[in-house]
């Protein structure tokens, strides 16, 4: 099911099978996806790492993601655009930004536990009731499950993450530093850098994140590069001289042993293994 607004507003709600698979692969500019995987049987690559989903896991992905398909079982795919709804303009609302989408390295999967889906679910169904009706109040009666549906994902993960233990503006911190990365890591690569945009010392994010008993900064700016040098490699044909400048080192040298100390192999052999 779609739904398509006057002003260019996009929400569609499917599920996937073997017969549809390949709508997972379409690409939309602003589109951000959540999957929530029914069954064992789904297996995917997602920016050159294998997974293989279980039933009532859940993944939070971005048009910059890159999927390829090796196996599908039974999964329930959501979808909007910015137009629809805007996480960054409506962050006070949700607070996903720099948790779900938009500030990790490695791809959020949530776990959530038997209460949670039993929630889901009576969310989900109200969701396809809503994407059912046309009246002039469905667009934000839309909006309204959506929301819904993110902050629980929001939770969720935030439970998952153990973040219970720590302050909510010390989450924000995180989630702001997160977001910073994923905006700059191409060309600030230091801990100081970012601290110095969130008006904070080194050492306060350094105590922050090993209190959430998260990696350190300067793992997750590390982590950040790596996941777009793998992207750039595994799936375009730039040289890897390209894929060095495009991502902030001045020669392909200082490159080649950043990642091969990350990867444990050059960034050639690594791109030899597709």
């Amino acid at each position: 099911m779609k739904y398509l607004g006057q002003t260019n507003e996009y929400f569609e709600v499917v599920e996937i099978t073997k017969a549809n698979y390949h709508v997972l692969k379409e690409k939309q500019e602003g589109v951000l996806s959540l999957i929530w995987f029914d069954d064992d049987q789904t297996q995917m690559t997602i920016d050159a790492i294998s997974f293989n989903f279980l039933r009532n896991q859940m993944i939070c992905l971005t048009e910059f993601h890159q999927i390829e398909i090796e196996q599908v079982g039974h999964l329930r795919l959501l979808r909007f655009n910015r137009p629809f709804y805007c996480i960054l303009d409506h962050d006070s609302e949700v607070g996903c930004k720099g948790i779900l989408f938009y500030g990790s390295s490695n791809l959020p999967l949530l776990k959530p536990d038997t209460k949670d889906i039993k929630i889901l679910e009576t969310v989900w169904k109200m969701l396809l009731i809503e994407m059912a009706s046309q009246d002039n109040l469905q667009l934000e009666m839309l909006q309204m499950m959506l929301k819904r549906i993110l902050i629980l994902c929001t939770r969720f993960y935030k439970n998952q993450m153990n973040f219970e233990k720590i302050e909510v503006k010390q989450i924000d911190l995180i989630r702001d530093f997160n977001f910073l990365v994923e905006q700059h890591f191409r060309n600030k690569r230091s801990v100081d850098e970012y601290a110095l945009l969130l008006n904070k010392s080194p050492k306060t994010l350094a105590n922050l994140f090993k209190k959430a008993g998260n990696k350190t900064p300067s793992q997750f700016i590390q982590d950040r590069i790596m996941l777009e040098a793998r992207r750039l490699l595994r799936y375009t044909d730039k040289s890897v001289s390209e894929i060095a400048y495009e991502i902030g080192y001045e020669d392909i040298h200082s490159f080649s042993r950043f990642f091969k100390k990350q990867e444990s192999q050059s960034p050639t052999d690594f791109r030899e293994m597709k």
